[in-house]
């Protein structure tokens, strides 16, 4: 009897086991668009305001 060719076959390893909630060609982050710089640095200074308000 060959116990080699028993049970269950291995899966492939070589893909993810996940989908990426961030990946390009989605919603969240299309393909071809950048974020400007201009309002990353207006987000990040109201969160910097919002921080020092408190």
């Amino acid at each position: 009897m060959d116990y080699g060719k028993s049970g269950i076959p291995k899966s492939s390893k070589s893909g993810t086991s996940y989908v990426d909630h961030n990946a390009k060609g989605t919603d969240k982050n299309p393909f071809g668009e950048q974020s400007k710089k201009a309002e990353l640095l207006a987000r990040m200074k109201a969160a910097a305001d919002a921080k020092t308000q408190k």
